[in-house]
């Protein structure tokens, strides 16, 4: 078997080449890539914009314009592990403006609707603790959050509630 990895293909409604470049802008470390257009073979409108390739922390992406058949769900979302509390903040804050959306335990719908999971370092290590009481107490901590508060998690961990 051969290959080069795999692309994530995005399906949208005559929206990709906006949001490529809306993912480039977000994440600092993007590009664009190819745009194709439909051509008189259809289905699209000949001259339209049918792809948009972009890349963004090294993961390749396919916008498609494909039409309205097949909205984006909380199905599939996009974790994005933040070195630091700063880089969470500033990804929160990026997805959620100009349409996007806040929802709970850190998850944002972007102004496309696609959902990313915007998760601060030791938000994974909390809820996941060994210890099942730490766990379930960071966790219902979690569970009343939109936006992830990690030295809340941690203080509902220890047994601090506030």
């Amino acid at each position: 078997m051969s290959g080069n990895g795999f692309t994530t293909c995005l399906w949208f409604d005559g929206k990709a080449e906006e949001a490529a470049h809306y993912y480039v802008s977000v994440f600092k470390d993007g590009r664009i890539g190819r745009i194709g257009r439909y051509t008189d073979a259809g289905p699209g409108r000949a001259g339209s914009v049918m792809i948009a390739e972009f890349e963004i922390n090294g993961q390749k992406f396919v916008g498609l314009n494909g039409g309205p058949q097949f909205p984006f769900t909380e199905a599939i979302s996009f974790q994005i592990h933040c070195a630091d509390e700063p880089e969470a903040d500033y990804y929160y804050e990026a997805l959620t403006k100009d349409g996007g959306q806040e929802s709970a335990c850190g998850w944002v719908k972007d102004r496309f609707g696609v959902s990313w999971q915007v998760i601060p370092p030791g938000a994974i290590d909390l809820v996941s603790d060994p210890d099942p009481e730490r766990a379930a107490r960071a966790t219902a901590a979690m569970m009343r959050m939109k936006k992830l508060d990690v030295a809340e998690m941690r203080r509902a961990a220890d047994g601090f509630s506030g």
